[in-house]
């Protein structure tokens, strides 16, 4: 059985939550909390194996609770937001910060075949997110430690444009190598992030509050521009073509729309040679097959290390076809990437 916590403070939304989930008999909820420290007290006595947590809830909120809840007994967590108030976003993105693993957007409407597909895809978040092992401890927000990892194998190449892909993890992962990159490299830079319907405009927006980059969602006919990182839109794919962006409605590869695999291949060509592209954390093996071909024609690779990926699926698939051409820790990586993009 999977033990869910559920942290609400509508007692409606609570029922909701615990009947859908109950129809799963793989799934069984062990306690319900109307605030954050009541959650962060039923989290450390029950142990539950995945929490459910509302942003804005009374007496402690969400974000404070997340990190309660990494210090007291670090549990993998779900944070839900009913995606209305650009505040209550920006704060699902603090609370993955402090160790949330993923965010999803409240059913608007509980009577509606929204409301079925939300119940079908909430199922297998729990299912999938509770299996993942979380270690860390973020009381404070983390320090990336300096790190002294395998240099690069400098070809004399110039390169300009990064490229990165992530899913499941990501946006942690993500907002970390930002934080730490450098504009003055000239870099451009282009993301692909699996996140929920709805949620790509604030994690643009958190990025570029966290960074040193101006980041925006990427527009149909953007160029690229040094200190300028671009996110990939909900719904369509992002490619790049004659050095200008291009969003496309084909049909999703790897079951994903934005797809890695799509925007990587894009770049299979004269831009190759001048590209780093990484992978990080996430499911499947979305990524994997394009940075082949982006190795195969010049491109840098490198793919996260399993020590310090939420979930390798997506690393291990680039790395098991031979499509990494380096392995690093996420706190290796930007010694590297700065040695690689620096003019």
């Amino acid at each position: 059985m999977i033990r869910v916590l559920i942290a609400d403070d509508s007692e409606l939304m609570r029922t909701v939550l615990r009947d859908l989930l109950t129809q799963d008999p793989e799934i069984e909820v062990v306690a319900e909390a109307g605030d954050g420290r009541q959650a962060t007290k039923e989290v450390c006595r029950l142990r539950p194996d995945l929490a459910i947590m509302d942003i804005l809830m009374p007496v402690m909120d969400g974000l404070t609770a997340v990190s309660e809840i990494m210090a007291c007994w670090p549990t993998p967590i779900l944070m839900l937001s009913a995606n209305l108030n650009p505040e209550e976003n920006r704060h699902a993105f603090q609370a993955i910060n402090r160790g949330a693993l993923d965010v999803m957007e409240k059913p608007a409407d509980l009577g509606s075949n929204v409301f079925e597909a939300f119940a079908a895809k909430l199922i297998a978040e729990v299912k999938f997110l509770s299996k993942i092992r979380v270690v860390h401890h973020f009381r404070r927000d983390p320090v990336i430690p300096a790190a002294m990892p395998e240099s690069p194998q400098l070809d004399g190449a110039v390169r300009d444009l990064l490229v990165i892909g992530a899913s499941t993890g990501g946006p942690r992962a993500v907002q970390q190598l930002m934080k730490t990159l450098d504009p003055a490299t000239g870099a451009r830079v282009l993301i692909v992030q699996h996140i929920a319907g709805g949620f790509a405009k604030d994690f643009a927006g958190w990025l570029d509050r966290e960074s040193r980059f101006h980041v925006r969602l990427a527009r149909d006919g953007d160029c690229l521009e040094p200190g300028l990182a671009l996110v990939a839109r909900d719904g369509v794919h992002l490619t790049l073509d004659d050095e200008c962006v291009r969003l496309v409605a084909t049909p999703p590869v790897n079951s994903c729309r934005p797809s890695v695999d799509v925007l990587f291949h894009s770049l299979v060509g004269p831009v190759a040679a001048r590209t780093v592209a990484v992978l990080l954390t996430g499911m499947g093996k979305d990524g994997a097959e394009g940075m082949v071909a982006l190795r195969r024609q010049g491109g840098y690779t490198i793919a996260q290390d399993e020590v310090s990926s939420a979930i390798f699926g997506m690393p291990r698939a680039a790395i098991d076809r031979g499509g990494a051409r380096q392995v690093l820790s996420l706190e290796a990586m930007p010694a590297v990437l700065e040695k690689l993009l620096k003019r």
